[in-house]
């Protein structure tokens, strides 16, 4: 599916949130052309790192080493075109400011809404409580996918 989405994007801008080990960012590369651009941002360096070893030599993908919530807090750049938000910050924490980096036209993406073995107690509470937000949102149309972890991908209008 984010090969699909990334392809989707002739010279697009693309964010992850949550690179892990780099699984979601090599899809996104397999999809992405010459001219697309990827940041993909995660806190924990040491998984980071298996990413970097992968696919640091390919330069259409920037990583960042930091907290997903402080990096959203502080860019100042351009909007994207598809934000994969893969880990809390841009998901249940800073969710209105990912949702303002998404282009007008552009898709956002998030995973990890259905319960699984071994979630805490309150992330069905996370997770009602995120979509309702989203819900809310007149500038979105949103559709939710009982697929993998659980998905939701939601489109910015293009209208003003």
């Amino acid at each position: 599916m984010l090969t699909v989405l990334a392809a989707a994007l002739p010279g697009g801008r693309i964010l992850e949130l949550g690179t892990g080990v780099g699984e979601g960012t090599a899809w996104l590369l397999s999809g992405m052309d010459g001219a697309s651009r990827l940041v993909t941002v995660e806190l924990d360096e040491a998984l980071q790192k298996v990413a970097r070893e992968q696919l640091g030599s390919d330069a259409r993908v920037t990583f960042v080493a930091g907290d997903g919530g402080a990096w959203l807090e502080n860019y100042d750049g351009q909007p994207f075109d598809l934000v994969f938000a893969d880990t809390w910050p841009g998901k249940f924490t800073h969710l209105e400011r990912a949702l303002d980096l998404v282009a007008a036209g552009g898709t956002y993406l998030i995973d990890d809404l259905a319960p699984q073995p071994g979630w805490p107690e309150d992330h069905r509470s996370s997770v009602e409580h995120l979509l309702t937000r989203l819900e809310e949102r007149e500038d979105f149309r949103s559709v939710r996918m009982a697929w993998a972890s659980g998905l939701l991908m939601a489109v910015r209008s293009a209208r003003p």
